[in-house]
This record gives C-alpha cells, structure tokens and sequence, in this order.
C-alpha cells in the first residue's frame, strides 16, 4: 500500500468526501417508514404503510412450518429480520376479532384479490394478532402444498371409509400445531384441554377421555399411521371446547378454494390421481370452517393460482369457492386486498433502501409501471439476480 504523499488540506478533503459517501449510504436508515407498536392488537388506521417487526421468538412458534411466502421468507433470510407492511385488509379483520360476540357461531371471513397482492402476509398479520392474543391456532399454510407433488404417500383413511389418509403431510401439521400452540399444551394442569372421550386407535392403543391434548398430538407424530384421525380429534375437541367458552380458536387457511379444485398430482396405490375430496386433511378442516360451533374465527384466502377455475378468470369469491364451496362457507364476510396506494408502494421501497437492499435513484416511477403496484410483483422486480 502506498502511503500518501499529499497536503494536509488534500487529506482532509478526501475524509470529508468519505464521510459524505458513508452518510449516503446509510442515509436512508433514518428514512425508513416503521413502528416499533410489535403488538398487532395495537396496531391502527393511522399507522397504515408502516412496517412491524415480529419478535424472533414468536417468528419460530408461529411460522417455522410455514406461514410466509417463499419470496418474503427469502427476504427474512436476507436482512435477517421479518417485518410485515401494516394494511387496511389486516386491521379490518382485527377490529372484527376484538369486537366479535364469542358466544354466538363463527364468524367467517374471505380474503380475495389479485394473486401477488399480500394476501397470505395478511393472514400472517392476523396469525401474529392470534397468538399475541390467546387463540388457539389451526393454520394450514398453503393448501396446494399437499397436492403439488407426485411423490406424496397416501393410505386408506384410519377414520373415514372411502377417502385416503397423507400421513407424512398429516403429521407435519401436527407438529406445526404443537409450535404454534406450544404455551397451552404446557400450561399449568387446570388450563389445559382435555379429551371429551375415549380415543380407540387399535386393540393395544388408546388415548383416555380426560387426557391431555398434547398427548394426542404426540401421539399422531409418533405413530403416523393414525395422525390424520389424530387431527380430525384435535379439531373436534377444539370445537367443543371453544363451544363450551373453555378456549378460542382461530382458523387460518390460505388458498381455501384448494379443497374444491379439481387439480391433483397425488396419486393412489393404483395410480389413480386422488382429488382433494379424497384426502381426509379436506374433510377435516371442511369441518373445521363449518358454523356448528362458536368461541372462535375462520379466516380463509382464495386464490387465483390453482388449476381449477382457470386462473386468468375472476379473482371473486363467488367464482373462485365454485358453488359448493360457496355454499359451504356462507354466510361470510368478504375482503378484498388490493394494490398498493402510493404511499405503501413507496414505503416499500423505502425498507429495501433501509435495508440497503439497492441505492437510491430514479427509478421508483418504473418499477412503479412494471408492478402495477402489485406486493409480489414488486418483490420479484426487486429480488437478487
């Protein structure tokens, strides 16, 4: 390394230049649209457009099974935090929850848009408000994860005559419940739920009425063979139990409209393709979103990304539940995600520039026109080459 040979004025130019590249740099650190309100149920209308970091510990309960999109759960990897943009969709069905009469059945509610519009980060916001909040949580991610791949095993169900079991798929939901529902499975002796009734899996096997629900839970992961009746036993006695004023429960399912397409890559012993109205999972949270019981909340996305309607048709409720499911669910109450405002398109960038994710410039108006000020567009135009 040469030394330098300059003036002591050049010197200090070239620190003064280095100090205003670093200012530059990190600059936008104080521009950064947060809050630091972590608690959703705080969360309110005037801090639409702000983002909120979830804590790292209820990060690992809530979504280490799944929960955030893989495009944002690469971004969570990247700037090693995940922080979620506070929108109107999420506070709504919030302030619907705070303000619900538990005693009286289900309320449901459907998320509809756009694919790519925050749908599924809107059901994480709702999640994250669940659990600071004392629900019970039955979440399934992504619906079309249990169809999507050729290579899934599948059984004739344990409990139901004619459908088939995914006990592999049926026993990660179970540990995925035990995360998210961990502090009431452990809890102290008088608060924690109990078997309704005598759970016969075989002729050496049975789960007592009186025992603890975390019992059942381990033992569907222990023995897979019986973890799809295992979940259809946690979802009953959740729904007596939240009927009975003992607990609430939120149900959370992304891409509902799954269970009533028509696309399947699972395939049975005699290769046949097995639709989702033969996998007992379906028929387990089908009952699960039924208004036969109260002390709780259904919240469900549809979305436009499956074989079944086709997708370049209408992202409506009404077309995309078909009529069966339609029925199923109503009455419900429906909200729409929609694009971006201006205000949340440019505080979105203005985390990426926080995070020092790309430099500033003048290009916000571009990727303005090329989103069309949709989220996962918008992610995608600004994700790594």
């Amino acid at each position: 390394m040469k030394s330098f040979s300059g003036s002591s004025q050049e010197l200090l130019k070239i620190l003064k230049n280095y100090k205003r590249f670093h200012q530059l740099c990190y600059s936008s650190l104080a521009q950064a649209k947060r809050t630091n309100e972590t608690n959703p149920a705080l969360h309110k209308a005037d801090q639409i457009g702000l983002f909120y970091s979830i804590n790292e510990d209820d990060r690992k309960r809530v979504f280490s099974f799944g929960g955030f999109p893989k495009p944002f759960m690469d971004n969570v990897k990247t700037f090693t935090e995940a922080s979620i943009m506070i929108r109107e969709p999420a506070l709504e069905i919030i302030d619907y929850l705070k303000r619900a009469d538990y005693n009286k059945p289900t309320i449901r509610y459907v998320l509809y848009g756009k694919a790519g519009l925050g749908k599924s980060l809107t059901v994480a916001h709702i999640l994250h408000y669940a659990y600071c909040n004392g629900f019970y949580l039955l979440h399934v991610p992504w619906v079309w994860d249990w169809f999507r791949n050729n290579r899934i095993e599948s059984a004739p169900s344990t409990f139901v005559k004619g459908i088939l079991d995914f006990p592999v798929i049926s026993a990660n939901w179970l540990k995925h419940f035990q995360a998210q529902n961990e502090h009431f499975l452990s809890a102290e002796d008088e608060k924690i739920i109990k078997t309704s009734q005598d759970y016969v899996w075989n002729q050496r096997e049975t789960t007592p009425a009186g025992s603890p629900l975390s019992e059942l839970v381990i033992h569907g992961i222990n023995r897979v063979k019986y973890s799809g009746a295992v979940v259809s036993a946690i979802i009953n006695e959740l729904k007596l139990a939240a009927s009975a004023g003992r607990c609430k429960v939120l149900v959370a399912i992304d891409g509902f409209n799954g269970f009533y397409s028509t696309e399947s890559k699972v395939k049975a012993e005699d290769k046949s393709i097995v639709p989702p109205n033969k996998c007992s999972l379906v028929h387990c949270f089908l009952e699960a979103t039924k208004q036969d019981w109260k002390g709780g909340a259904v919240v469900v996305t549809v979305d436009q990304r499956y074989g079944w309607p086709p997708a370049n048709k209408s992202p409506l409720p009404v077309y995309l539940l078909t009529r069966k499911g339609f029925e199923h669910l109503d009455p419900f109450v429906p909200v729409e995600v929609k694009e971006l405002t201006s205000e949340e398109f440019h505080s979105m960038l203005d985390y990426y520039e926080d995070r020092l994710w790309f430099q500033k410039g003048k290009g916000r108006d571009e990727l303005a026109f090329l989103s069309n000020r949709n989220a996962g567009t918008l992610m995608k135009l600004c994700a790594s080459l």
